[in-house]
C-alpha cells in the first residue's frame, strides 16, 4: 500500500485513521470514516479505487467538491471523471462511453443524478466495486443536513449489486454515526472515528455588539495582513456589506453568495484559491470542497446556523497543519433570522392534506412531476422529498421508478449512416424508434406509445438503445420534466395521518431549534471550547482543557444586550400586509401572511413574484413565532 501511497501521491505515511480504513476495504469489507475536515477522507477511497477491479462511484452532494477532487486526481494522473449537469451532450457522452469502456476508475456524481432513469439504466450495465458516500450525515434525518434523496442510496446499492461502501463524514454524533452505519450494514469494528480535536486551530469568541462588529474585526484582521481567510455572514447583503467597508478600511475583501452568477462565483473562488484575493466574506455557499490548505483564519461574524456547520466551517483553516485562529463575533441579534429559517420548512397542516388528497385519488399508482406539486402545494421542495420519505416509512407510499417524461434527439449523421451500424433485427429495433418518434424541424421527440405499436419493446431498451446513440456521437439527446412514479397504498392512509405528519415535522423543527439555542450555551460556556467540541462529537481524545482556546485564556463570552425591536403593535398591519392579501386572494393565511413579514420564501411566494410588494421582510428580525401570533390576533 505503502509503495502506491508513494507513487501515486507522493506520501511516505498515512495520516491517523487511513490506513485501517483502506485495509478493511481492500479485505473486501464496507468501512465508515469520520475524519475532522482536511484530515484525508478522500485518499481512503482514492488509493482502493486503483487496486479494485471495477469503477468506484462517490456520490457527493457539491459541484465544487466534485471539481477539486477531479482536479487532484488528473494531476495525480489518475483516470476519473464525473457526470454533471452543466456539460454539454458531447462531454457527457464522452463520459458515458469511457466508464463503459472501463477506462474510468473513479466516477463522480451527485445524489440527484440517480434519480435519472437513463442514468440508472446505464449503471445497470456498469461493474461497480465500490461505493462513496460523501457527506455522508445526509442520510441522517437526525444529522444537521439532512437530504432525502440520501435515504435512496442504500436501495440503490441492492439495485446495483455494489459489495462495498465507504462513508464518509467529519461531523457526526454518536447517533448518527450509528444510524448511518445500520443502513448499510456497516459492521462496528469497521467504523474509524479519528476524534474531531485540531490542536493548530486557535477557537475564540467575542461577545460584542452588532454596531461594533466592525471595529473589533478590522484591527484584528490588520495583524494578519495578507494572510489568506473565510468571514462567514447569514445574509446576501450582509456579505457585500461587511466586503465593501473592509476594502473602505484599506482590507482587500471580496463578497461571494448564491446570488451571484455562475461565472462570477467562479471567477471569485479561483482568484481566492490563487492567493491574488487572500480574503472572502461569504454566506455557507462557500467552502464546501474548497481544498485549499493555507487558510489562515476563519471569522464567524454572524452566528453559524449549529454547532455542525461551525465544526465544518472552522475545519476549513489550517489543513497544512500550521496554526490557524478560529473567531466568533458573537450577539444574539440574528438569533431571529436563524431561528426563522427552520420555521420556514415546516409545512401547514393544509398542503399536507393537500398532497393526502392527491395521493387518495390515486388508482394505484401517483406519478409525480416534483416542482409543479410544489407548487401546487405550497410547499418547498427539499421539504416535499422529505414528505415523501416519511409517507414511504408509513407504507403509503413505494418508489416504483423514476423516468423522463420527454426524449428527444438531434441527428448528427444521416439516417443511412447511422441505420448502416446495425444488422438484423437491431437494425429493425433502431429503424422503429427513429421512423416513430414525433419530427420537427432539427429535434424529434421518442414516441413510446406510437412505438409500441410500431415495434414492442421494453422502455429501458429503448432508453439504452438512445443512450448508446448519443454515446456514438451518433445523435445528441436531451432529457426533460423528471417523473417520479411511486405505488400507491390508500388503504393504510388513516384519520390521524395528517396530525402525525405535521407533529413529526414540528419535532423536527423543535429539534433544530434546540440545536441553535445548543450553540448559544456553547459559545457562552465556562468549559474549554475545544473539549465542549470533541465531547459533543464523541471524541474522547481530548480529555482536559486544550490551553489555548479563549476560555481557557480566562477570556469568558458574556452577549451584549440586544438593541431592542420596536413593538408589533405599533405597525400598521393594514399598510404591511394590503397588497399580499391581495395576490394571495383565496390562498391567504395567517401563517403565509407571517411567512411573508419575515421575509421567508414559500413556492407560491415564488410564484407570485411577491419580493417587490410593501411589506416583504418587513419584519426579518422579530421572531417568527411573534409575528404569527400577531398576525392572527384580532384585529
Amino acid at each position: 500500500m505503502k509503495n502506491l501511497l508513494q507513487q501515486y501521491f507522493g506520501f511516505s505515511e498515512f495520516r491517523t485513521g487511513q490506513a485501517p480504513v483502506i485495509e478493511t476495504l481492500l479485505s473486501g469489507q464496507s468501512a465508515a470514516a469520520i475524519f475532522p475536515t482536511g484530515s484525508g477522507k478522500s485518499l481512503c477511497y482514492q488509493l482502493p479505487a486503483l487496486q479494485l477491479p471495477h469503477l468506484t462511484l462517490v456520490v457527493s452532494p457539491l459541484l465544487a467538491l466534485i471539481q477539486d477532487q477531479l482536479d487532484f486526481l488528473h494531476k495525480k494522473g489518475i483516470a476519473a471523471a464525473s457526470i454533471q449537469s452543466m456539460q454539454t451532450a458531447s462531454e457527457s457522452s464522452k463520459v458515458y462511453k469511457a466508464v463503459a469502456d472501463g477506462e474510468i476508475k473513479i466516477l463522480f456524481i451527485s445524489v440527484e443524478r440517480l434519480n435519472s432513469e437513463r442514468f440508472r439504466q446505464f449503471l445497470k450495465q456498469v461493474p461497480i466495486s465500490l461505493l462513496v458516500v460523501d457527506e455522508a450525515h445526509c442520510i441522517s434525518e437526525w444529522g444537521h443536513n439532512f437530504r432525502p434523496d440520501y435515504l435512496k442510496l442504500a436501495f440503490y446499492r441492492e439495485q446495483f449489486n455494489i459489495k462495498q461502501v465507504l462513508l464518509l463524514t467529519a461531523t457526526a454524533t454518536t447517533p448518527v454515526i450509528e444510524d448511518m452505519a445500520t443502513k448499510f450494514a456497516i459492521e462496528k469494528q469497521n467504523i474509524t472515528v479519528t476524534g474531531s480535536y485540531r490542536s493548530n486551530l486557535n477557537l475564540a469568541v467575542i461577545g460584542v455588539t452588532e454596531q461594533e462588529k466592525l471595529n473589533q474585526l478590522v484591527p484584528w484582521l490588520n495583524q494578519r495582513a495578507h494572510l489568506a481567510g473565510i468571514i462567514y455572514v447569514t445574509l446576501q447583503q450582509t456579505a457585500e456589506q461587511v466586503a465593501k467597508a473592509l476594502s473602505s478600511a484599506g482590507i482587500r475583501a471580496q463578497a461571494y453568495h448564491a446570488g451571484m452568477k455562475s461565472e462570477q462565483r467562479i471567477d471569485i473562488q479561483q482568484r481566492f484559491m490563487s492567493g491574488e484575493n487572500p480574503i472572502i466574506v461569504a454566506t455557507i455557499a462557500f467552502g464546501m470542497g474548497i481544498d485549499k490548505s493555507d487558510i489562515r483564519f476563519v471569522v464567524h461574524y454572524d452566528l453559524p446556523k449549529s454547532i455542525e456547520n461551525y465544526a465544518q466551517e472552522i475545519g476549513r483553516a489550517g489543513r497544512d497543519g500550521a496554526s490557524a485562529d478560529c473567531l466568533v463575533l458573537a450577539n444574539k441579534d440574528n438569533l431571529n433570522l436563524l431561528e426563522n429559517f427552520v420555521y420556514s420548512d415546516t409545512p401547514e397542516p393544509s398542503a399536507i392534506d393537500y398532497i393526502i388528497n392527491e395521493i387518495k385519488n390515486c388508482n394505484g399508482q401517483w406519478e409525480v412531476l416534483m416542482n409543479s406539486l410544489s407548487s401546487q402545494s405550497n410547499v418547498r421542495l427539499l421539504t416535499l422529498k422529505t414528505l415523501l420519505v416519511y409517507l414511504e416509512l408509513e407504507g403509503i407510499l413505494k418508489p416504483a421508478y423514476s423516468y423522463y417524461a420527454e426524449y428527444k434527439y438531434k441527428q448528427l449523421v444521416p439516417e443511412n449512416e447511422l441505420l448502416g451500424r446495425f444488422k438484423e433485427e437491431r437494425y429493425h429495433f433502431v429503424e422503429a424508434i427513429l421512423q416513430s418518434a414525433d419530427k420537427a424541424r432539427t429535434w424529434a421527440t421518442i414516441n413510446f406509445d406510437k412505438l409500441q405499436s410500431f415495434y414492442p419493446s421494453e422502455r429501458s431498451r429503448v432508453i439504452s438503445a438512445l443512450d448508446y446513440l448519443d454515446q456514438q456521437g451518433l445523435v445528441e439527446l436531451q432529457t426533460k420534466q423528471m417523473t417520479n412514479v411511486y405505488h400507491v397504498f390508500p388503504e393504510v392512509i388513516h384519520a390521524d395521518l395528517v396530525d402525525n405528519l405535521a407533529k413529526r415535522f414540528s419535532d423536527k423543527e423543535h429539534s433544530e431549534i434546540k440545536r441553535i439555542h445548543f450553540l448559544l450555551d456553547f459559545f457562552a460556556s465556562k468549559n474549554c471550547l475545544n473539549w465542549q467540541l470533541a465531547h459533543y462529537f464523541s471524541d474522547n481524545n481530548l480529555q482536559q482543557p486544550c490551553g489555548h482556546c479563549s476560555v481557557c485564556a480566562g477570556l469568558l463570552t458574556t452577549f451584549p444586550e440586544s438593541m431592542p425591536l420596536k413593538p408589533l403593535e405599533e405597525y400598521d398591519f393594514s399598510t404591511l400586509t394590503s397588497a399580499i392579501s391581495e395576490k394571495l386572494g383565496q390562498h391567504k393565511t395567517n401563517t403565509l401572511l407571517a411567512r411573508f413579514l419575515c421575509g421567508l420564501t414559500t413556492p407560491i411566494f415564488t410564484r407570485l413574484k411577491v419580493r417587490p410588494l410593501n411589506g416583504f421582510a418587513q419584519l426579518e428580525k422579530y421572531r417568527f413565532s411573534e409575528v404569527l401570533q400577531w398576525v392572527s390576533a384580532p384585529k
